[in-house]
């Protein structure tokens, strides 16, 4: 496996700290090399919030990443700001829900997902992130489903009445993102 980065932005509360951290963990689980570096303004909700994960079969070098090859975008300052630099080649998701703007990089792959309302056909509207965390799963196959709804059970563990609806709005988001993949093709 090469190494590979991806960017999770939104504003706070909106999961994307906790769809990072779930990523690494599911990398670590899989014996791969993780970095996990989160970045937040100082307003408890509804401030700027955004994660880098680098995950590599050989040492990360530094966590902090300019050109990431994904991002995934739960809200449209995020995408303004980092779509640019997502580096050629690579991926782009937007929580089509909450960003009625189309990004304009016609070099990378950019998957729309209405992630609030499969959330909400999953059983949960609070777990978008997880929708859009499958859609990066289900496109890069960087780590398998199994080990990231594990990831999600370890989590949830001490809130088991959440786990149903957040591993239903993970694999949900899984198949949008192989659709997505499949596509590609």
């Amino acid at each position: 496996m090469a190494s590979t980065e991806v960017l999770m932005a939104g504003f706070g509360g909106q999961g994307m700290l906790l769809s990072g951290k779930l990523l690494a963990h599911a990398a670590m689980e899989k014996g791969l090399e993780v970095s996990w570096l989160p970045s937040y303004g100082p307003e408890m909700r509804g401030g700027t919030a955004n994660v880098t994960v680098c995950i590599s079969d050989k040492p990360v070098a530094s966590p902090y990443i300019v050109y990431p090859r994904a991002l995934l975008v739960m809200n449209q300052p995020s995408l303004e700001k980092f779509a640019p630099r997502v580096k050629p080649g690579g991926l782009i998701v937007v929580n089509s829900s909450l960003v009625p703007v189309k990004s304009d990089r016609q070099d990378c792959q950019v998957v729309y997902v209405a992630a609030n309302q499969v959330a909400q056909q999953a059983g949960t509207g609070r777990a978008a992130n997880l929708v859009m965390l499958g859609v990066y799963v289900g496109w890069s196959e960087v780590v398998s489903l199994e080990s990231t709804v594990r990831a999600i059970e370890e989590e949830f563990a001490e809130k088991a009445k959440f786990i149903p609806a957040n591993v239903a709005a993970f694999k949900a988001g899984y198949e949008e993102g192989r659709k997505a993949r499949g596509a590609k093709s």
